[in-house]
């Protein structure tokens, strides 16, 4: 099981580098077929294998050759392992579907912002729909309605914190990390209230390392930009694998 969604991880890694390079200038996901920047050729079948075809081209265009960036297969196999992983820690679950689209958009959402400072709004806002009806799966074939209740109030509970920290110091980050932390809070309520303070938490503490540390390397003040949704995302994944855990561990050593 763990290869086969790997495998279908490598399938969307590969849609995915297509949504990051199309949705922050507007443009449609479906058409035109993928060509090559350099001399417009489209890509045939063949070379659109995820890594494969990069590996076997050696990350060059088969007719102008032009290099690839390693990006393409950096985010292919990097959604394999994700969809592995979140497939280990979730398990064979009603609610897996839920955690693997988290999973995708996650991932787009992340370089997206790398490169463009940007949370598009049409990956995040969407995303309210996508997720709350697939976390209804498991809601309604299980029962866990105090489970997709807790979702939704973890959503408004993080959305309202974060838009509270961008009317306090409208500087220190965007409406589209308000808009994701929305997203991110359906998901880890799903999960448990304490993984849903874990995972906020992560989210600060990983971006606070961080930007320190480019500070220091790069010699820049406290006015160089970071964006933070990479680490709102990654301190969720955190706390999807261990933010039950961490807070009951938090929880047993305050007694």
């Amino acid at each position: 099981m763990l290869v086969l969604v790997g495998v279908l991880g490598l399938v969307v890694g590969s849609f995915l580098n297509v949504v990051i390079h199309r949705v922050p200038s507007g443009e449609s996901v479906v058409r035109p077929r993928s060509r090559c920047p350099g001399c417009a050729t489209e890509i045939a079948a063949r070379d659109n294998i995820p890594v494969v075809s990069w590996l076997l081209l050696r990350g060059r265009c088969r007719s102008c050759g032009q290099p690839i960036s390693v990006r393409y297969p950096i985010v292919e196999l990097g959604t394999g392992v994700l969809f592995a992983l979140l497939t280990a820690v979730v398990g064979v679950d009603w609610a897996l579907p839920a955690f693997l689209y988290l999973g995708a958009v996650g991932m787009a959402l992340a370089v997206i912002d790398l490169d463009t400072h940007r949370l598009p709004d049409a990956l995040t806002l969407p995303s309210y729909a996508v997720g709350g009806a697939l976390l209804l799966l498991p809601a309604v074939a299980e029962g866990s309605w105090d489970a997709y209740l807790r979702a939704w109030l973890g959503a408004a509970a993080l959305f309202a914190f974060y838009l509270l920290l961008v009317v306090v110091y409208p500087a220190g980050m965007g409406l589209g990390d308000v808009k994701l932390a929305g997203v991110l809070g359906l998901y880890l309520g799903w999960l448990g209230w304490g993984a849903l303070v874990v995972g906020a938490f992560l989210g600060f503490l990983l971006g606070a390392v961080v930007g320190g540390v480019i500070m220091v390397v790069r010699r820049t003040g406290r006015k160089h930009k970071i964006p933070f949704g990479p680490f709102m995302l990654v301190g969720t994944l955190l706390a999807v694998i261990w933010g039950n855990p961490v807070w009951d561990w938090y929880v047993g050593r305050l007694g």
